[in-house]
């Protein structure tokens, strides 16, 4: 009898491995090789330029600035205007800003290009990427640092709801030649206007989220969602490769990734503002974000995931 009990409680458990394998299976992401006009970019002055990779191409520049974009002509414009001012001021001729399209329908590239040459920004810094197929806010972001010149790579949202002159403290937190990155931080502005007087519905999902972010091993990064996050190129060299989710929560799977190669770390506080025209479907993609973030952690558990696809650019040398 207890052979038997034995038999059926290692077969129940043997059942349930396999229906979680076959969930993650169903639900995990495999993102697709770019077409050949997305590994191009457009600027004021030209036509299509083949964009770098960074696996292969040595930094140019000091600092490349990625903006994903879908639909942004409402809110892009004082995102460039506070970038611009402060990369003129000081890091003049050697920056550029990568501007990922996923697919807008909106003349997002259109404005943008036009808005740099209102505003006299020399040739060839604003590079916009047009992508065929929406991707995903993180499948524009891999997109953009994978193709970037900067010795420092930073992605920041269109909306502009990040101070930008902070970038220089993330850029200083990184400050290594080897892999490192600096992610932007609101924990300190917790009690604060800025999230205090957001709606119920958004801060109990942002707690809600933060708790299955905590659960799921991620304990000692306060803030894993805040769209102003830094990377020195052999970071990105050595975590970007491996990132399989593109959409909302793509940032835990960065943080998940630099914990299992052992990429540093650093949470800088950062300035920030809430900003209207948000392209989050608060309850569709909040059940999104809570299976990708399931799915994330069990498939690097069952081996799904691999991690084995960066490159130590010291190799390259």
């Amino acid at each position: 009898m207890l052979f038997t009990i034995v038999q059926y409680s290692i077969v129940l458990a043997l059942c349930g491995v396999a229906i979680i394998y076959l969930f993650v299976i169903v639900f995990s992401h495999s993102p697709r090789e770019p077409f050949p006009s997305e590994l191009t970019y457009l600027t004021a002055d030209s036509g299509p330029r083949n964009l770098p990779l960074v696996l292969t191409a040595p930094a140019t520049l000091k600092l490349s600035v990625v903006i994903p974009c879908y639909n942004e002509t409402q809110r892009l414009g004082p995102m460039l205007e506070e970038a611009i001012a402060h990369l003129e001021a000081h890091y003049r001729s050697d920056y550029e800003l990568i501007l990922v399209d996923d697919g807008s329908s909106d003349g997002t590239i259109a404005y943008a290009l036009e808005f740099a040459k209102n505003v006299g920004l020399a040739p060839n810094i604003l590079k916009c990427v047009k992508l065929e197929r929406n991707r995903g806010k993180g499948g524009a972001v891999k997109h953009g640092l994978m193709h970037c010149s900067g010795k420092y790579a930073l992605f920041a949202d269109a909306d502009g709801a990040s101070k930008f002159s902070d970038v220089d403290r993330l850029v200083e937190a990184a400050y290594v030649t080897e892999p490192a990155i600096a992610i932007g931080s609101r924990a300190h502005m917790v009690n604060t206007d800025a999230v205090v007087k957001r709606s119920f519905v958004r801060n109990f999902l942002m707690y809600s989220l933060h708790t299955l972010v905590y659960v799921f091993g991620i304990r000692e990064i306060k803030d894993t969602q805040c769209g102003f996050k830094l990377f020195n190129r052999a970071a990105v060299a050595k975590v970007l490769p491996n990132l399989h989710t593109e959409r909302w929560i793509f940032d835990v799977e960065i943080l998940i990734l630099a914990r299992r190669l052992a990429v540093p770390i650093r949470e800088v506080g950062i300035s920030w503002h809430e900003v209207g025209g948000s392209k989050v479907d608060l309850a569709r993609d909040s059940i999104n974000m809570a299976i990708d973030l399931v799915v994330i952690r069990m498939a690097y558990l069952l081996g799904v995931y691999k991690d084995n696809k960066g490159v130590d650019l010291k190799k390259l040398e």
